[in-house]
């Protein structure tokens, strides 16, 4: 990993020298727009608006447009005389339990390595703030952005856990909050035991991301110039609920039989089904065998009584 920052924690008067780099990585298939007829690329120019003439980089500033239209333009020194106070520190705000941090806060995740001289402080406050079951609130400003943020321990390592600010959490306002809707005590039981059906440990290991893989699949089959495959298995439907009671103990009923195999349901059936589909493949085949036989005598008939 590459690190894309470089600063200190700032717990009290201690300072603590660190690297940040990026802790997690979304994968996935990426394209690029082409022209169909030959695969050429599609590229871009910045053009202005007013007249389409291009624009070269260093000519392009910010514009922040007014209300009545008007627009504003910001340059570099416009934003360089900005007070980032953590621009090159992580400043410890509080210390509070982590299940009082609404997870719809959290934006981006990032590990934190010590330099060489602040190794000592580092592993000081990683044991402190894990045997206090409490995660620090702190402030940093990253690529020009102030942000608040959790600072956590996970397999040694500082987590630094960039967080919106409260203002940029919308408010949901919808019409069936205001509705009466009414749950019989029948149906909340058993929607308990569902969930108490379906509840375990989490493993994030036995979860894949299948429209990823199944993807992959097709660019691999025009590749090597394959007929695509489609996997087997019944696609999820959506639709009205007619008799909600109904639903939810068949439901309850299909996770008891998916536990009672071990593991889930659908991933251990579907082998079970080619193989089946398997052995009884040879059975059909048998006639079609038979028939090939017969064809030869047939042939032969006909050729004496020419």
């Amino acid at each position: 990993m590459r690190s894309i920052w470089k600063g200190a924690i700032s717990f009290g008067l201690v300072t603590i020298p660190v690297k940040l780099y990026s802790a997690t990585e979304e994968k996935d298939v990426s394209f690029h727009q082409v022209r169909r007829s030959d695969g050429s690329r599609i590229k871009y120019k910045r053009v202005a608006a007013v007249d389409g003439e291009e624009v070269a980089y260093g000519d392009i500033a910010k514009g922040y447009e007014l209300p009545g239209g008007e627009t504003v333009v910001l340059t570099d020194d416009d934003f360089k005389d900005l007070p980032l106070t953590t621009s090159k520190a992580i400043d410890v705000l509080q210390f509070v339990p982590l299940e009082e941090v609404d997870p719809i806060y959290f934006a981006k995740s990032y590990y934190l390595e010590p330099e060489k001289s602040g190794t000592k402080p580092y592993v000081l406050l990683r044991e402190a703030l894990e045997q206090s079951d409490k995660v620090a609130i702190v402030k940093v400003a990253l690529r020009n952005r102030e942000s608040l943020a959790t600072l956590r321990v996970r397999d040694g390592v500082f987590v630094l856990e960039t967080m919106l600010w409260p203002d940029e959490v919308r408010t949901p306002d919808f019409a069936f909050l205001d509705e009466d809707v009414e749950v019989r005590p029948q149906e909340l039981a058993m929607a308990s035991s569902l969930i108490e059906t379906l509840s375990g440990d989490f493993d994030p290991a036995q979860y894949s991301d299948s429209y990823r893989e199944a993807l992959q699949a097709v660019i691999d089959a025009k590749v090597e110039g394959r007929e695509v495959v489609q996997p087997e298995g019944a696609q999820p439907t959506s639709g009205t609920v007619v008799d909600l009671m109904a639903a939810l103990r068949a439901s309850v009923e299909a996770a008891k039989k998916g536990q009672a195999g071990g593991g889930s349901a659908p991933a251990k059936k579907a082998p079970a089904k080619r193989a089946a589909a398997a052995k009884k493949a040879p059975a059909k085949k048998a006639p079609a065998k038979k028939a090939a036989a017969k064809a030869p005598a047939k042939k032969a008939a006909a050729r004496k009584s020419a």
